[in-house]
């Protein structure tokens, strides 16, 4: 298989702090990965350099073999992607928000129709497709989210804390919609989160980002081993610390530094 995202030597630096130092990854085509680290390591940032938004200070990145500084078009036409802040707008139907997507991203007029159904049935929402998004449990609106992201039919799909404050059942239900479009469509996964075992059930493979360094990266039994350890959550702190890290970012000192750097 071919790598379908290939990042070496990434480095994003704000000022004087260093956000994202020395990454080197692959991650295989229909691969299903997940990207770990404290709050602040540098996961965010980057995903944000893997998907457009920011803009490498050095290093190289491949997604689907295009470059997202050179050819930003191509890699945004390569994934889908679906936020840790609901993005959809509340005040359109299920089918809107889905329309508007599929226009911007030039989904055919012959197709968007069927293409929609298909989706808004694959997430079970197909009966909702009329009613106003501002009527949906966190759980459909997560869902929505998800059908709005492989409209296009993107190579990888990331994803960014999708679970994070769903109930059980919602979470158990997302990962199999998730699992049987890799299944069936060999599309590439990549995500974050802060549930271990989530992480641990669902990813054939996992690198672990701390300080923005990458810290380790192998199969979870193959992390659990590598730190004698019992479960991923044990080796995880194993080899990042027990320090409770703050909000968004890697301590206060850490904030106030990047702070000073953006007005720079």
């Amino acid at each position: 298989m071919s790598a379908m995202i290939e990042v070496e030597r990434l480095n994003k630096r704000f000022g004087d702090v260093t956000a994202v130092k020395d990454v080197t990854v692959a991650v295989e085509a229909g691969d299903i990965f997940a990207f770990l680290g404290p709050n602040g390591a540098g996961k965010s940032t980057t995903i944000k350099m893997l998907t457009t938004i920011l803009r490498p200070t050095s290093g190289r990145i491949r997604v689907n073999g295009f470059d997202p500084v050179t050819d930003s078009y191509s890699v945004r036409r390569s994934f889908g992607i679906v936020f840790q802040d609901p993005s959809l707008d509340d005040d359109l139907t299920a089918f809107e928000n889905m329309e508007f997507h599929a226009i911007l991203y030039g989904v055919p007029k012959s197709e968007r129709q069927a293409r929609i159904g298909m989706l808004l049935d694959f997430v079970e929402l197909y009966d909702r497709r009329d009613s106003l998004v501002r009527e949906f449990s966190g759980g459909m609106k997560r869902r929505l989210e998800i059908a709005r992201g492989l409209l296009h039919h993107p190579r990888i799909i990331f994803l960014d804390e999708p679970t994070l404050g769903l109930d059980p059942q919602t979470r158990n239900h997302m990962w199999s919609y998730l699992q049987d479009l890799n299944a069936r469509e060999g599309t590439t996964l990549f995500f974050t989160t802060h549930y271990m075992e989530e992480a641990e059930r669902i990813a054939r493979h996992i690198a672990i980002i701390d300080h923005g360094v990458i810290v380790a990266m192998g199969t979870a039994e193959e992390l659990r081993t590598q730190t004698q350890s019992q479960s991923l959550e044990e080796a995880f702190l194993t080899l990042t610390g027990h320090d409770i890290r703050e909000e968004g970012g890697g301590g206060l000192e850490r904030m106030r530094n990047l702070r000073k750097a953006w007005r720079r």
